[in-house]
This record gives C-alpha cells, structure tokens and sequence, in this order.
C-alpha cells in the first residue's frame, strides 16, 4: 500500500501535467485563514444570560454535551482546532462576554474587559478574532433594534455597537490583528407593511450614528450583513441587500454576504466577482441552507466549492471569510471539524485548477475544451492532496479525526449531560421539600 506521501507525490506528477503547482497549492491554502465561528459549540446562548434565542434564529435538537461556560466551549473549541489542518481565526458575538462575579452589565455597557479572556485564549494560540453585536435574544430586541420606531430602544442599540466596536479595536490592538465586525440585526415585519421607508431611514441613521463614533478603520473593518427574510419578518426584511450594498459603498465599509440570507436560486458565488470591481474587500459568513436560512453544517458541495473558485480567482486576501452554522442535533465538535475542513477542502479543489488557463480558454471562447477540462479534474486525485496537507500539518488524515471527537464525548460531553441530569434532579427534590 503506498502511503500518504507517495500518492501525494503520484498526484503531483498528474496535476503538473495539467499545469499546476500542487507544492504551491498547498502553501497558498496554509496561508487562508477561516474564521470559525464559537456559537456551534453552544447553540448560540452565549454568557450574558440574555434567555431564549430570538430574532428570526433557531437551533435544533438536543444533542448532549452543549458548553454551558467559558471554560467548556474553549475547551470544545481546541478540541475541534486541533483536527483542523492550518491556523485560523475564531468569530465571537458580543453575548459571549465574560463577566467576573458581580460585573455583569447589559449590551449597552460592554467593554473590551469583558472580552480579555478570549484575546488571552487566542494569543495563547496565535489565532485572530473577529467579532459581531448581537442584536437579538435580548428583551430589547423584540419589536426592533435599530430601526425601532422608540427612540430609547434605538438608543441601546446605537450604544450597544458602538461599544461593539471599541471592543473590536481593543481585540485589534492586542493581538496586533484586524478584526472584522459584523452588524446584522432581525428587523423587519411579518405580513406587508405599510411604511418601508422610514424603518429604513431610522436604520440609515442609527449606523450613521454608530461610524461617527471614531474608530481606527486599519484595526477594525466595520461589516453590515443583510438578510431577505426570517421568521416573524417574512414580508419584509429592514436591512436588504440593496439598502447594506448601497450604504457600505458609501461609507467605504464592508458588505457582508451569507449565503443562506438570500432567496433560494440566488448564489453568493455569483456575486463575489462584482463586489470585489466595486470593494476593496469583501466578507463572507459560508454556510448550507436547506429552503431557507437554516444555517446547516457546511458540506464539501457544489456551491461551497463555487464560492472557493471566486476567493481564488480573485485574490484570497480581498476575501475575509468565516462560517456560520449551529446544528445542535449532533456532535457539536464533529460540526464543527467537518464544515472547516469542508471549506478548507473547497479552497484546495480551487487551488488545484488551473486558473490562468482556464481564463483563457474562455477569453478564447473555447467553450468545447473548458467545459472538457473542467469536468476531467474532478476525476483528478485531489484526495490525495488533502490527506497530505493534513498530514504536514499535523492532524489526523481522512476519516481518522472522527475517532478523537467520540474519545472526547465519551471522555468529557457525555459527563456533561450526567452532571446537568444530576442538578436537575436536586432542584426538583429542593422545589418540593
């Protein structure tokens, strides 16, 4: 049986047939960092004991081992980065701040100490940190946010971003990194409204208001991601995908596309290329909606393949990517390593075309042998070539991760589950004495 370097090898020898550098594909994937996102590890509760998840989001299922503190989801979270070949960035919502005992303020008060425990996490790791506002499951986010026709709810909000973004400068500056950060807000209304004007004029405001505040624009790129519909603002969405496009041009901040927020038959791969005439850079949140935003694991499918073609094609540092998905039906972790190493898988099946003659052949209008070239390397060994960047870089190659992340549920999710069963208990027997 040859082994992992000699299929790399023999798939090295095929691909330089067909002009491509596998040695350099490989360096160049090392060099592409994902931004993966901590709220799969806990359904997106996050720790500021804001209560049930609202905005338009849901998570299903109930499988165990959910991280219930700090500690757990950092733990869950080096579980899943040490199966992930490469060195990457993690993606915090404002509701995973970190209060001492007695600390414990509302959204609107947030400061960059409360997030001191994740910019010690990452630098221990040498990892980047992008953040977001989270502007749902709070009571204040009920009936709007910043868009609200009450002004003191605008007010919170105004504040609670802005708070948001000298934490994404304080990140910034301590880890000697940008940081992304991402507005996105559940605004909108369930049946056809009579006014969609001045919601959105209310909006155009509060983030006027938000960007006015002075942040360091080379430490923190400002984001405004849209969205066409969610549950309960099914007729009409504040911040479309028109109104975030036309305001981040103007205010020469970022647009960010998801590609579970647009309709069904729409692609972000599509789109990436026109963004980036207009953009400097562009950021995306990859994630797999199943007939609607229903944030599912990033699998290794056409359009995250797509997407992958376009972050190549046009410069993979223009592109600041990060997933977003929270599946709490399985394995937490498992989600997690496999829509990473999905993406990763995408990124390498798009460094391993070759690119520039591809082009060409279109410039050419050769559409016979592009489409003949195109459909012969999926056939080519572009396993083999992943098994070897695994390899390298020092994690298990193929399937063999899988039996690390059923260790740690016997050995620590499964404990979990126990303990929670075992405090239930107790405050059942305490409630009927």
């Amino acid at each position: 049986m040859m082994t992992v370097k000699e299929r790399y090898e023999a798939a090295r020898e095929m691909y330089k047939n067909m002009g491509v550098d596998t040695d350099e594909a490989l360096k160049a994937l090392k060099a592409i960092p994902v931004s993966m996102h901590c709220w799969q590890g806990d359904d997106v509760v996050g720790f500021d004991g804001a209560g049930a998840l609202s905005g338009g989001i849901q998570t299903t299922g109930d499988y165990p081992g959910r991280a219930r503190t700090p500690e757990e989801l950092m733990a869950d979270m080096d579980k899943a980065l040490s199966l992930i070949p490469g060195r990457h960035r993690i993606n915090l919502h404002a509701s995973y701040a970190i209060f001492q005992k007695g600390e414990e303020v509302d959204r609107d008060k947030i400061e960059p100490k409360h997030f001191k425990k994740w910019v010690e996490f990452a630098r221990e790791r040498g990892l980047g940190i992008d953040f977001n506002p989270t502007c749902f499951s709070h009571p204040k986010a009920a009936n709007g946010t910043l868009s609200s026709e009450d002004p003191k709810i605008r007010r919170f909000w105004i504040d609670h971003c802005i708070a948001c973004l000298k934490i994404s400068e304080y990140i910034a500056a301590e880890l000697d990194n940008p940081v992304t950060m991402n507005i996105w807000i559940p605004d909108g209304f369930k049946d056809i409204p009579g006014d969609r004007k001045a919601p959105r004029a209310r909006l155009k405001d509060s983030l006027d208001q938000i960007l006015a505040c002075g942040y360091d624009k080379s430490k923190v790129y400002a984001a405004v991601e849209s969205k066409v519909f969610g549950i309960g603002m099914e007729s009409c969405t504040v911040g479309s995908h028109e109104f975030y496009m036309n305001y981040a041009a103007k205010h020469d901040i970022l647009c960010l596309l998801d590609n579970g927020h647009y309709h069904p038959t729409e692609v972000v791969s599509d789109k990436i290329s026109s963004m980036l005439l207009f953009f400097d850079k562009v950021a995306l949140h990859v994630t797999r909606s199943v007939r609607w935003d229903s944030d599912h694991v990033v699998l290794f499918d056409d359009e995250t393949k797509e997407i992958a073609k376009e972050i190549v094609r046009n410069g993979a540092d223009r592109v600041l990517l990060a997933l977003d998905f929270f599946d709490a039906g399985i394995n937490r972790i498992s989600a997690w390593v496999t829509g990473m190493r999905n993406m990763q898988k995408a990124l390498l099946f798009a460094l391993l075309q070759p690119n520039e003659e591809l082009a060409k052949l279109q410039e050419e209008r050769n559409f016979t042998r592009l489409m003949m070239v195109m459909e012969e390397l999926k056939c080519y060994p572009f396993g083999d070539v992943w098994d070897y960047f695994c390899q390298i870089n020092g994690v298990p190659v193929r399937e063999a991760w899988f039996e690390q992340v059923m260790e740690y549920e016997r050995d620590v999710l499964s404990r979990r589950r126990k303990k929670e069963h075992i405090r239930k208990k107790e405050h059942i027997r305490r409630n009927e004495r």
